[in-house]
């Protein structure tokens, strides 16, 4: 098993991948934020849901960023198939019980109001996380 130099991590699809991230944990902060703020009442599951995927994205893009050490590397994935699952899950029970998701979250409808990114981010991120495993200890 080879080990990626730093530089090559963080640089093309890498760089990208985490920027996407990031842009994903601002934009579900803000969205649960206010939601929760001025309407938690309305549709408390979603809301909160919401917000679960908000920490989700943060801990991801902080996990992408230093998956060049184990411990890191193993957050990442947790938090990539939580994510995956997550929006699964969500995303299949919006469809199937609309109802409950009047008020939508970043996973609803597979997070076609995010343009599906929540569904295939998770998906390019395990791609990389294969293709860059952790470096080696001397």
């Amino acid at each position: 098993m080879s080990t990626v130099a730093p530089s090559r991590r963080m640089a093309g699809v890498g760089l990208v991948l985490v920027a996407v991230y990031a842009v994903m944990a601002l934009a579900a902060t803000g969205r649960s934020f206010v939601s929760i703020v001025q309407r938690f009442d309305e549709a408390p599951v979603a809301y909160s849901l919401s917000a679960v995927a908000a920490v989700v994205y943060i801990l991801a893009t902080l996990a992408l960023l230093f998956a060049g050490g184990h411990g890191w590397y193993v957050v990442a994935w947790s938090a990539l198939i939580f994510e995956l699952v997550g929006v699964v899950i969500v995303g299949t029970l919006s469809l199937v019980l609309p109802a409950v998701f009047q008020h939508p979250t970043v996973w609803s409808g597979y997070g076609v109001g995010y343009l599906f990114i929540p569904v295939v981010l998770p998906i390019v991120g395990m791609w990389w996380l294969v293709k860059h495993p952790p470096r080696r200890r001397a």
